[in-house]
């Protein structure tokens, strides 16, 4: 199921893209840019540490859903897909985390 959400998702944020900035968050977001939506990223990346850092579970669940929702108006607004990230995901499944550093450094 959660693929699936991700999946329609992702449509959904593709197809904001042809909506007006006055009518969706997410096509106004695309219409401020790179750097707009770099900034929601930020902002959610830092509320996440600030639920974790609290220990409260909800908000941590809250605010790692709202940091996803933003990164996926960056996968989209760059043309690719959460399919993407998950076959990254996939190909790391099984590597060593320091063997999976090692091989990005050279």
């Amino acid at each position: 199921m959660s693929s699936n959400v991700l999946d329609e998702l992702a449509d959904v944020l593709e197809a904001r893209k042809h909506a007006a900035p006055e009518d969706s968050y997410v096509a106004s977001l695309y219409h401020k840019g790179l750097d707009a939506i770099l900034k929601k990223i930020g902002e959610e990346a830092t509320e996440t540490v600030m639920a974790a850092k609290d220990g409260d579970n909800d908000k941590i669940i809250y605010e790692v859903a709202d940091l996803w929702f933003h990164s996926m108006v960056l996968l989209a607004q760059q043309g690719l897909r959460p399919e993407q990230v998950l076959d990254e995901l996939a190909r790391r499944f099984g590597i060593s985390g320091h063997d999976e550093k090692a091989s990005r450094s050279g």
